[in-house]
C-alpha cells in the first residue's frame, strides 16, 4: 500500500497536487458543545459576561478555516471561494450545535477546513463561558458530508 504522505523512506511528506485538475469541492462538518442548564442559559439571554458567544464562535470559526493549513503541518493552502459557521441553540440537550461549510474551486478538498472551523468555533465556545463553568464537553467533531476530486461523494449523515 501506498500512503500519499510518506516518502519513498517512510518520511512525512506534503502530497504534490500540481497535476489534479480543480473541481468544485465542498465540505459540511458538525460538532456539539454541552454545557449546564445556567450557562446555556446565560448564552441565549445574552447575558456571558466576554459577549456575544455564538457571534464570536462563528468569526473564530470562519477565521479558522481560513488558516487550516497553518495549523495542520501536511495540509496545502488553498483558495477558499466560500466559508459558513453555523451555531444553533439546541435547548432539550443544553448544547450548542456548530456546522460548517467550506467550498472551493481547487485541486484539493476542503474537509479539514470545514473540521477546524468547527473545531475552533467549539474552543471559542468554551473559552467564552469557562468563567462561569468547567464541565463544558466539546462532542462528536465529524465529516458529516464531503463532494468533489476522485473519491467522490461522501455522506455521513
Amino acid at each position: 500500500m501506498n500512503l500519499s504522505h510518506l516518502d519513498s523512506s517512510g518520511k512525512a511528506k506534503m502530497v504534490d497536487v500540481s497535476s489534479k485538475e480543480s473541481t468544485l469541492r465542498e465540505a459540511k462538518a458538525r460538532a456539539s458543545v454541552f454545557l449546564s442548564p445556567s450557562t446555556f442559559n446565560s448564552i441565549k439571554e445574552g447575558q456571558m459576561k466576554k459577549g456575544d458567544v455564538l457571534t464570536v464562535a462563528q468569526i473564530a470559526g470562519i477565521q479558522a478555516a481560513k488558516r487550516t493549513w497553518e495549523l495542520i503541518p501536511l495540509c496545502h493552502p488553498i483558495p477558499l471561494s466560500f466559508i459558513e459557521v453555523k451555531l444553533d441553540l439546541d435547548e432539550e440537550r443544553t448544547c450548542v450545535e456548530i456546522e460548517s461549510y467550506v467550498r472551493t474551486m481547487s485541486v484539493t478538498g476542503v474537509e479539514m477546513e470545514a473540521l477546524v472551523a468547527c473545531s475552533v468555533a467549539a474552543l471559542t465556545v468554551y473559552d467564552m463561558c469557562k468563567a462561569q463553568e468547567k464541565r463544558i464537553r466539546i462532542s462528536d467533531l465529524r465529516l458529516v458530508f464531503k463532494s468533489g476530486g476522485k473519491s467522490g461523494i461522501f455522506q455521513g449523515e
